[in-house]
């Protein structure tokens, strides 16, 4: 059994992820960290990182890009495995990462589900196919209390299918200020947020007289927690490095 600090414990991803490690036979939640302390927990919760020194295999990180820093060192400081799930980091938060990573095993991915890592593999297959005479476009969909835009998954896809293309793409992401046409390597990308919906993205490959679209819904959290559990159980035991969704499907 693994024993799991969850970080950002009272957030919506906490609870779920409390739930699902309270149900996985494999997994349990040994203690949890917010900034506040507002909700009954099954394990202690600690508003500072450095206030529980107990046993703990893993930390699983769903909190804000402001907790970064201090999670990150407190998993160099402790050498815990740290799973990093928060969106929206900063090029220079994602150096850190990758600097951490040569110390401790540091699992990242911009989305927990597998089914979105599972997009990302068609959509680079269909750009090796299609480059050259098709459009790529992504929308992507969330709830009216998401921060960030565009999400980081539609980020990640879009970096996804630059690397594929023979030549980096252009990101383009507000058409009504640029007054031009649509150059051959942009890819557009498009953010809506509104009322409670958890996670759509849609990637458009527009060619002349066809449309191909590859589409992934979340119709819940519990797919990106359970994924976030899964990659906690993955991490423990391995070297120190990056690891993502691949490794993990792989």
């Amino acid at each position: 059994m693994i024993k799991i600090i969850l970080n950002g414990c009272n957030g919506k991803m906490g609870q779920v992820i409390s739930r699902i490690a309270a149900e996985d036979g494999g997994a349990a939640i040994a203690a949890g960290f917010d900034v506040a302390d507002n909700m009954p927990n099954d394990y202690p919760v600690f508003t500072s990182p450095d206030d529980f020194d107990g046993e703990a295999d893993v930390i699983i990180d769903f909190s804000h890009p402001s907790a970064f820093e201090g999670i990150l060192e407190y998993a160099k400081k402790r050498g815990l495995p740290i799973v990093l799930a928060t969106t929206g980091l900063s090029l220079e938060q994602k150096e850190e990462m990758r600097k951490a990573s040569k110390q401790i095993p540091l699992f990242f991915s911009a989305n927990m589900s597998l089914g979105i890592n599972l997009l990302i593999s068609l959509a680079k297959k269909a750009t090796a196919l299609l480059e050259g005479n098709f459009d790529i476009e992504i929308e992507e969909r969330h709830h009216n209390q998401k921060i960030d835009a565009p999400s980081g998954t539609a980020l990640a896809i879009a970096d996804a299918i630059s690397d594929t293309l023979t030549s980096p793409a252009e990101y383009v992401y507000d058409r009504h200020s640029v007054r031009r046409k649509r150059k051959k390597q942009e890819i557009g990308i498009h953010a809506i947020r509104g009322g409670t919906i958890v996670g759509d993205h849609t990637v458009i490959f527009a060619g002349n007289d066809e449309v191909i679209e590859l589409k992934h819904s979340a119709a819940s959290k519990e797919v990106f927690a359970v994924g976030a559990v899964k990659a906690a159980k993955f991490l423990v035991g391995q070297n120190a490095g990056m690891y993502d969704m691949e490794d993990l499907i792989q």
